[in-house]
């Protein structure tokens, strides 16, 4: 009587594993060519050509570039979020609260650099449709979160009391977000270290102090 071969145990990944690396790999991709060509101007067949296969095979992983979008924003929002709680949360001096938020967002420039930059461009614009409002309520919190450190810190005389915290607040975010677009990971300087110089440069100045 024959013997039944045993089935032959390989090294290979997963099907389902595979399955979502290369759906990531495909929202990096799509993000790249959102972030460089903008969301209107980008179809599924420049995602596709970008990502070397058919259009119509982009389709069997997601059913929209609208939803290539969504996953793409909502992936970075939960990250930088879920930073930036455990640093509101963890009962930090307004200084040293505002440093770890500027350092938590070049970490999230580097891990989700195209991304940003989409954010940037296209969030006043997606925030009208019903589908991307869940970016407004984040520009909210994002706007909370970073008032009340400033406020906290010029009640608690950290900083200066005639400061325009309002004014302050854009000027850290618009000076911090706008890395996103000559930011690439694997530079020269590690998102800390670019944290620190601007940190120098808010908290300190750049002049020389007699």
């Amino acid at each position: 009587m024959p013997t039944k071969k045993k089935p032959q145990v390989t090294a290979t990944e997963p099907p389902a594993a595979a399955a979502r690396d290369r759906r990531r790999e495909l929202l990096d991709t799509a993000a790249e060519v959102f972030a460089e060509q903008g969301y209107n101007a980008t179809t599924v067949r420049k995602i596709a050509d970008h990502a070397g296969m058919l259009a119509g095979s982009l389709y069997y992983h997601f059913d929209s570039k609208e939803s290539m979008l969504e996953e793409i924003l909502r992936t970075f929002l939960d990250e930088l979020w879920e930073g930036y709680d455990t640093v509101l949360g963890g009962e930090l001096g307004p200084r040293e609260t505002l440093e770890a938020l500027v350092t938590e967002s070049f970490r999230e420039i580097d891990r989700h650099r195209a991304a940003v930059a989409i954010y940037q461009k296209e969030s006043r614009q997606l925030v009208t449709h019903d589908r991307f409002a869940f970016l407004a309520e984040s520009q909210r919190r994002f706007e909370k979160a970073w008032l009340s450190t400033l406020e906290r810190g010029v009640a608690a005389e950290v900083f200066r009391a005639d400061l325009d915290v309002r004014l302050t607040y854009r000027f850290v975010r618009d000076t911090v977000w706008v890395a996103a677009s000559w930011y690439r990971p694997g530079g020269q300087h590690s998102p800390e270290e670019i944290a620190r110089q601007y940190l120098s440069m808010v908290l300190d100045g750049i002049a020389v102090r007699t």
